[in-house]
């Protein structure tokens, strides 16, 4: 029996409200059961040095989570330095949406995707990448209006969702009574037409097989269709 009373196949309720702040060009609040978190999209007509005068766009993100997402407060990095944890999530998200962008359909300007974690409870990155992908769909929304581009530059929906082996069996979707416990825990980023763009597994305890990966691949898959969905309702 999982901790929450779900079945291994059986998501959190999943929503997403757009335009929830005034200024950002994209902004969503994903809630993921008790993992809710703020994406916001900022457009700047200008690349990284390293794209000048390349004709290609970029997207890039940044994550930090607040003081009392958590069941004990943090300090703020903004004080201390990010963490090592902090920069790996952030470069993933920027990695995993800009394998559904054609950086040459969005010209050279860049999209910057802030993920703020108000609420932790497990799959805070998966989360930032699902509620990422609509603040950067927004965005590129009001490009194309304006007329800026004629082309839209996001080629799929991308989502991200884990899985992980709890109690002996294969789970979709981990809040942090089942990830702080699991023997393996994984996360997997794919497009809406389920194509592979990153996924990161690790045994906590004993290993895996390969036959559990196909399954939590398998369960990826379902927990992915449900992300797109609420995607495709919250544009």
């Amino acid at each position: 029996m999982r901790p929450s009373g779900r079945e291994i196949r059986e998501m959190r309720p999943i929503s997403i409200e757009t335009g929830v702040t005034k200024h950002a060009e994209g902004s969503c609040l994903i809630r993921c059961g008790d993992t809710h978190v703020l994406c916001t999209a900022s457009l700047e007509e200008r690349v990284p040095p390293f794209l000048k005068n390349s004709g290609l766009g970029w997207v890039t993100a940044e994550y930090g989570m607040l003081p009392r997402a958590t069941n004990t407060r943090m300090r703020r990095e903004a004080k201390n330095g990010q963490s090592g944890r902090t920069q790996e999530i952030q470069r993933l998200i920027g990695r995993a949406l800009r394998a559904g962008v054609d950086r040459v359909a969005l010209g050279e300007r860049q999209i910057s995707i802030d993920c703020d974690v108000i609420q932790a409870d497990g799959g805070t990155r998966c989360a930032s990448i699902t509620g990422g992908w609509v603040a950067l769909r927004l965005a590129v929304d009001r490009l194309m209006k304006a007329g800026d581009i004629k082309t839209d530059p996001l080629t799929d929906h991308v989502a991200a969702v884990s899985c992980g082996i709890y109690a002996g069996q294969t789970v979709l979707d981990l809040d942090y009574a089942e990830d702080s416990e699991a023997g393996t825990d994984a996360n997997f980023v794919l497009t809406g037409a389920k194509g592979l763009i990153e996924v990161q597994a690790s045994a906590e305890g004993a290993t895996f097989t390969r036959a559990q990966m196909t399954d939590m691949l398998d369960l990826a898959e379902t927990g992915i269709d449900a992300l797109v969905a609420a995607q495709k309702a919250a544009i």
